[in-house]
């Protein structure tokens, strides 16, 4: 016993310093290996990896993956405008260099995303203060997302990191603006559409006048057309009764003198002053047996 007791002392300590030597680095972290203070060495590579163990060396791990900032706090910037607006935004960042990451921000994510968030402050207010609210938010929105990222970027890479990207969540005005700015548009909408309002009458005015046009000159060729017609079945009348009448005057005579007494005498208050004696009333006072006998010899 008194053999195997130190033996499995030995053995466990052994395992002890072993273990306290191993050490596993995952896929979506860095592995940052201290020598007495001192940084011996970085591992991105995943896998189990050796060291000397405490207090000769010990291992920090920094976080591969894109980290979020989201400042619950809304800042405030004034447009080209000078227009106070409030704008909230969200930056996605990478730790890329560890060791610059740990020289100077020793190594805090708190640190390090207030570092960020200053400088975001300080590339917005620059960039906003160039632009109207319209570019913005819809005009120049890339170009100035770009900018503003692009020099958020460069102040990260100071400290190690890298800003994968920066975004707009909302833009408003300042609750003492918005009246003032809402009035502004509202005046602008009536302008336009009092603008469209009267455009649209004028045209109105304009296809009205012309479908008038259209249907007057519509009526005169057709009442054009009419007239030639109601002519030339006149004249084919007229030739008609000229050639029947022709084969007997007397008849003809006769029968529109009977269409003269029809349209005289159609109402029994119609009166009329004329001789007696007039050719008018041949017919009534009895023609001679020569005339009296033509229309029977026609019928």
């Amino acid at each position: 016993m008194q053999r195997i007791v130190p033996f499995v002392l030995a053995v466990l300590i052994a395992l002890g310093l072993l273990s306290a030597s191993l050490f596993v680095v995952d896929q979506r972290q860095f592995a940052v290996v201290f020598a007495l203070g001192e940084i011996r060495q970085v591992i991105d590579k995943p896998g189990l990896h050796f060291k000397l163990p405490p207090p000769f060396q010990n291992v920090q791990y920094f976080d591969k993956r894109i980290l979020t900032i989201d400042n619950p706090d809304i800042d405030r910037f004034i447009t080209s405008e000078k227009l106070n607006v409030q704008v909230d935004t969200f930056v996605k960042w990478r730790i890329i260099e560890p060791k610059a990451f740990i020289r100077s921000v020793s190594g805090s994510e708190v640190i390090a995303a207030d570092r960020i968030s200053r400088s975001l402050r300080d590339a917005l207010n620059n960039e906003i203060a160039k632009r109207t609210v319209a570019e913005v938010i819809s005009g120049q929105r890339e170009q100035f997302m770009e900018g503003v990222r692009a020099k958020v970027n460069e102040d990260a890479k100071q400290i190690g990191a890298a800003v994968v990207d920066v975004r707009l969540k909302r833009v408003d005005f300042a609750p003492e603006v918005q009246e003032r700015v809402f009035d502004r548009m509202q005046s602008e909408r009536k302008r336009v559409a009092n603008e469209r309002r009267a455009t649209g009458a004028a045209e109105s005015e304009k296809i009205r006048a012309d479908a008038d046009r259209q249907r007057e000159i519509v009526l005169a060729e057709a009442y054009r057309d009419a007239q030639k017609v109601k002519g030339e079945g006149d004249a084919k009348a007229s030739q008609l009764y000229a050639g029947a009448f022709g084969q007997d005057p007397q008849f003809a005579q006769f029968y529109r003198s009977l269409e003269a007494y029809r349209a005289t005498f159609r109402n029994r208050g119609d009166v009329m002053v004329v001789d007696p004696s007039a050719d008018f009333f041949k017919y009534l006072k009895g023609a001679t047996p020569g005339a009296a006998s033509a229309p029977a010899r026609s019928k």
